[in-house]
């Protein structure tokens, strides 16, 4: 086990999740797994390695569905099948996403529109197709992996930051329409967490210690840093939290 509490209502819960083989997704799955959690998750790339390591290391076999999820016909027939082995999903967490860097004054439209294609436009149409299942059962929730990326006032990354503020919005309102049905949707705002994706892309020593400068905690993130944030949200510990963003951050902005 992996050090994270316990959330008993977790046990047999139907959970989805985006881009669940790979960096932050991965420690979710991991995490869920080892709450007894019945994890289903889509990615692009074949994930059988990671669900084999998963069975051994959990005793709990996720369920692996290839799908690009900008395909929202594949995303929802996804959701689907993860409900017919799973149960209806109770749990929904919309990660998976794209920080490609790239310059703004060299973003044509075929860019923006894939980046939002990637970054924003799943989350909603995911939450809407598992939505009216929740509303049947009376509860549900929803969390979406955003970013403080915006909150930093950040540069050279304008589509992916763009999109993680409006994740923050569409939490919001979802929240809100949704409530009275008893569902949850809650949002976290990770900091620099680092995964190999961006030790390989463009995080450098430098570019980490500055960083680390501006952080409270004097240590890098990790995908596992995550985890317990999530299961909160997701448990009925969190019962009465909903329309909120949770930073995951190291102490990097302040809220409030």
């Amino acid at each position: 086990m992996s050090g994270h509490p316990v959330f008993p209502d977790l046990a047999g819960a139907s959970v989805f999740i985006t881009g669940g083989g790979s960096g932050i997704g991965a420690a979710l799955t991991e995490g869920f797994l080892e709450q007894g959690s019945q994890v289903a998750f889509v990615q692009r790339s074949d994930a059988t390695d990671f669900c084999d390591e998963m069975e051994e290391k959990t005793g709990n076999r996720p369920l692996f569905i290839q799908c690009d999820i900008t395909d929202l016909d594949a995303l929802c027939g996804a959701l689907d099948t993860a409900a017919s082995a799973h149960g209806p999903i109770g749990v929904l967490l919309n990660n998976a996403a794209n920080d490609q860097r790239f310059e703004t004054l060299e973003i044509d439209e075929a860019f923006w529109d894939a980046s939002m294609a990637i970054n924003l436009k799943p989350y909603f149409f995911a939450s809407q197709h598992v939505i009216p299942a929740m509303q049947a059962e009376g509860k549900g929730a929803i969390v979406n992996m955003s970013s403080i990326s915006y909150m930093m006032a950040d540069a050279g990354y304008a589509p992916y930051i763009t999109a993680n503020a409006a994740i923050t919005g569409l939490t919001r309102t979802l929240a809100r329409e949704f409530g009275p049905d008893g569902i949850r949707v809650n949002a976290i705002m990770p900091g620099m967490v680092v995964t190999p994706r961006q030790l390989d892309k463009w995080l450098t020593p430098e570019g980490m210690a500055k960083h680390l400068e501006r952080q409270c905690l004097k240590r890098t993130l990790e995908p596992a840093d995550m985890v317990g944030g999530a299961l909160f949200l997701a448990s009925d510990a969190s019962a009465a939290m909903t329309a909120q963003a949770l930073v995951l951050d190291g102490g990097t902005v302040t809220t409030g």
